[in-house]
């Protein structure tokens, strides 16, 4: 059978339609197999794909706006949507079933800095009327240095995607008061790239479908079932929590729907980076994305 190489920028149950095709054996039941790959710090995941390392990865279709912005075609292919909103929750050291965003302000909050999860934190606080620029913010090399020190006692907020708030709030030193999807809406926040010239292959649409039947289980099975079938990829993470985040993201609808990328999704995400002055102009749906093979 013919190994599927994927990649991953983020690691979290957020991405687990990608995980659950492993993990699940989506792949196996086309006649492929499957190895999953976190990208070290440092190493561009555009790379990656081009100089054919993977053949999949997990990104963002701003990813491709780099290329735009420097006037040249997009060096790799969007081809499907992982998320459909932000994956990323805020978590208190208090229960606060009556927070507001507004409680942000000159809070010591922990949360991730740069890129695409900035700019949608950002343009979520302001639909909230909250400035991010008005909170004492806590900028950490990694979500483990994230996770430690907040264990540790510092910070009054805390920024990540699931199930790591989850984690935190199991070991009863985190609340979860907040959904920053909830705030953004529907966006086009993740999506699997690839090179131009794999989307013609066979391997590329025996992918698709089992991609399409892994998105589909996450976003319907019973989360406790979800939990233990990904277990081997969370070892830090208490089967509880990762069910609890995999509830939560069905809950909010994240990976309902097909596996193409919308176009009103992805004029939300023009938005977003826009808010942020981080693309110097609305680039064209057409030359980003292409639809699955």
């Amino acid at each position: 059978m013919t190994e599927i190489r994927i990649m991953a920028a983020r690691h979290s149950v957020f991405y687990s339609p990608l995980i659950s095709l492993i993990a699940g054996g989506f792949l196996e039941n086309e006649g492929l197999t499957g190895s999953y790959h976190l990208c070290p710090s440092g190493v561009s995941i555009t790379k990656e794909v081009v100089s054919d390392r993977m053949d999949v990865s997990q990104a963002a279709v701003s990813l491709s706006w780099i290329d735009l912005e420097k006037g040249e075609k997009p060096s790799i292919a969007q081809f499907a949507q992982i998320n459909t909103l932000d994956g990323f929750f805020i978590a208190a050291r208090e229960a606060d079933s009556h927070f507001t965003w507004d409680k942000l302000k000159g809070s010591k909050f922990m949360y991730v800095h740069g890129g695409q999860p900035e700019a949608m934190l950002r343009y979520g606080a302001d639909r909230k009327g909250v400035d991010l620029d008005e909170v004492d913010g806590i900028n950490k090399p990694s979500t483990q240095d994230m996770m430690n020190s907040w264990r540790s006692g510092e910070g009054d907020y805390f920024h990540e995607q699931g199930s790591y708030p989850q984690q935190l709030e199991l070991e009863r030193c985190a609340h979860i008061v907040a959904s920053v999807g909830e705030a953004v809406g529907p966006v086009a926040f993740s999506s699997l790239i690839c090179r131009w010239e794999w989307l013609e292959t066979e391997d590329a649409k025996k992918f698709s479908d089992a991609y399409r039947a892994s998105r589909e289980w996450v976003s319907t099975a019973d989360p406790e079932e979800i939990a233990k079938t990904e277990t081997d990829f969370f070892p830090d993470h208490a089967v509880e929590a990762v069910a609890d985040a995999v509830r939560a993201y069905q809950q909010m609808g994240t990976w309902r729907g097909d596996i193409a990328i919308p176009k009103d999704l992805y004029e939300s995400a023009l938005d977003v980076f826009e808010h942020s002055n981080l693309i110097s102009q609305r680039h064209a749906y057409e030359k980003v994305v292409v639809p699955p093979p």
